[in-house]
């Protein structure tokens, strides 16, 4: 028997690995967080699994309790998280408890909110001569923080940010990035993305909070800064470069065209 944390994508039920898939299907119990996974990703294990429990209305005791009765049955479980489970999925709480009860378990990884929005905006998120690193945090709130990795701090790297669960306090993180980007600093808030009712705003740290406060966007948002996110201002990458391309891809002669006596062999007379 084995807990399987399986990422389930940020919405759209086929952003699912093929990995997370079978194995949903071949799991006789499933968890998942319903207000966060569409039920469509159980859409082929409807008729076939013993169990299929929405865990956003219970506590983790309860759902710990539930992959126990599992695991007595000798009974493999697919516990199901949006985006990626090893990024804010609350799975490290759900691991301790299972190694003190002896229960194998495995991470199937998933796509994540950040690569499907970037997707969606049709962006790179590493520009050779602009970003080579994405931070990917959230906003403090609840969660304590340690100092160094305080909104201001990582932004005094310049790097592409990935800010979860900061859109209400919008505002805030505005007044702290703006002396690190500039007003004009590019921002692209995804809601819900790939989800049917998905919507953004794009727009700059100077505009971003006005145009945010229009869409009426209160959760399930993912804020994106840096630059970019702007034009085509940007060299082109070092892997293609022609005068370079030799250390990646070894160049071979090309073959030297046989005449059609040798492509046809020796059996052809000349005449």
């Amino acid at each position: 028997m084995t807990v399987y944390f399986i990422g389930a994508g940020p919405g759209d039920p086929e952003l699912i690995t093929l990995k997370g898939q079978r194995l949903i299907e071949s799991c006789p119990v499933i968890l998942y967080a319903g207000s966060l996974v569409p039920r469509e990703v159980f859409a082929s294990a409807e008729n076939t699994a013993d169990k299929i429990i929405d865990s956003a209305s219970i506590d983790l005791e309860e759902i710990i309790a539930h992959i126990e009765q599992a695991h007595k049955a000798g009974q493999d479980v697919a516990r199901v998280h949006c985006g990626d489970p090893s990024l804010y999925g609350a799975i490290g709480e759900q691991i301790r408890r299972l190694k003190a009860l002896d229960i194998p378990f495995e991470i199937i990884p998933g796509v994540t909110a950040t690569s499907a929005s970037a997707a969606w905006l049709g962006k790179e998120l590493t520009l050779s001569g602009v970003s080579q690193t994405i931070i990917m945090t959230r906003y403090e709130g609840k969660t304590p923080f340690p100092e160094r990795e305080r909104l201001p701090a990582l932004a005094a790297s310049g790097a592409t940010l990935a800010i979860h669960l900061g859109v209400t306090r919008i505002h805030k993180i505005v007044e702290e990035l703006i002396p690190h980007y500039g007003e004009d600093c590019p921002v692209a808030v995804c809601y819900r993305t790939s989800w049917p009712d998905e919507d953004k705003v794009t727009g700059t740290l100077k505009d971003i909070v006005k145009k945010v406060r229009d869409k009426k966007f209160t959760r399930t948002s993912l804020i994106l800064v840096g630059h970019v996110l702007a034009g085509d201002d940007f060299n082109d990458s070092y892997l293609y470069d022609e005068n370079k391309a030799h250390i990646y891809r070894p160049k071979v002669k090309p073959e030297k065209p046989r005449s059609i006596e040798n492509n046809l062999g020796h059996h052809v007379k000349k005449g």
